[in-house]
């Protein structure tokens, strides 16, 4: 009978951590024990599992006793404080927050791109931005084929982005109320507004986070890299226009056949027939969707492609539970 595991999820409430739990379920992950967990505020809520009621626990000093796997979506804070204590009981973490992305000792991995970094990991792994994900796994055939010298990307990134938060938000304005709590002074309705812009250069943190994460995730430290990120009033999945330009020369068709050839990603691509990704398509689907593709007359080697993928499936939940199917693979989660 092959090994199964006693699996954790921290956050298990929220709107990732609900939907690690069905990416689990749906790809048979091998769970011996489940223990679902949160904060004092979530705990004692019940969830549904294989048609029992699993209560929510408060998460405490001992809660990763006996715990193999770690599925972490609390938030950046909780996510630093609880995941050394994970470890020390003996668990691998996966985290799904910010907080450990950029530490020089924790692989920040998105399987398809780079699995080879998990044999790196000192019991912290951590999941990418949900809008590098879906770029890096469409960067990575091209990146591998014809080198990469300068990436401009512009999301229209879906509120799911803002966890459960921000689709009260945009509910509640539909309906014509005002929201319980807000996630900007915009309103978020049939309107487009960018993240928190708290940087003096004037970025956001989430176009930050783009570039640097790409680089790391692609062993690309110095890719010339510029995002501007937006959020859009659709639930369902992030949106990316992405303007390549290539190392090496290519034909349109090669750079079709790259990325027609890639694991994980799927090419629509016959716009005259009205045939691209849309955010709807992708709504509930783990694949990311790239289209569009097309020459870039205006720089040498240049392309823009459109890159579609559900941000709470791959762009978190699905990737977080593909780390943990790679561990397995590579023997490391034993």
């Amino acid at each position: 009978m092959s090994k199964k595991f006693n699996v954790a999820i921290l956050g298990a409430t929220g709107l990732v951590g609900r939907n690690m739990l069905k990416v689990l379920i749906e790809n048979n992950f091998p769970i011996n024990q489940l223990r679902l967990l949160a904060s004092e505020r979530s705990a004692g809520a019940e969830v549904e599992y294989l048609g029992e009621k699993i209560k929510v626990e408060a998460v405490n000093e001992n809660s990763f006793d006996g715990i193999d796997l770690a599925l972490f979506s609390p938030g950046k804070t909780a996510a630093i404080k609880w995941a050394p204590i994970a470890v020390k009981a003996g668990a691998i973490v996966v985290d799904n927050s910010s907080g450990w992305r950029m530490d020089p000792e924790v692989p920040l991995v998105v399987p398809e791109v780079n699995p080879n970094h998990l044999q790196n990991h000192q019991g912290i792994i951590a999941n990418p931005n949900c809008s590098t994900i879906q770029m890096v796994v469409a960067l990575k055939p091209l990146s591998d084929k014809f080198g990469l010298k300068r990436v401009v990307v512009s999301t229209y990134q879906s509120i799911t982005g803002a966890g459960q938060n921000g689709i009260n938000h945009l509910n509640a304005e539909l309906e014509g109320k005002e929201p319980e709590k807000r996630i900007s002074k915009h309103k978020i309705a049939f309107n487009t507004v960018f993240h928190s812009i708290d940087n003096p250069n004037g970025y956001s943190e989430e176009e930050i986070k783009m570039i640097l994460e790409t680089r790391k995730i692609m062993d690309l430290p110095d890719l010339k890299i510029s995002v501007t990120c937006v959020r859009v009033p659709v639930i369902g999945g992030h949106g990316e226009s992405i303007n390549i330009e290539l190392e090496k020369p290519a034909t349109i068709d090669e750079v079709r056949e790259a990325l027609g050839n890639f694991p994980g990603l799927i090419t629509i691509d016959n716009p005259l027939e009205g045939e691209y990704p849309t955010v709807q398509l992708a709504d509930g689907t783990n694949p990311v969707y790239v289209g569009r593709i097309r020459k870039d007359d205006s720089v040498e080697n240049g392309f823009n492609i459109w890159v579609v993928a559900d941000n709470v499936r791959k762009g978190a939940a699905t990737n977080a539970v593909q780390i943990a199917e790679e561990l397995i693979k590579l023997g490391v989660l034993k």
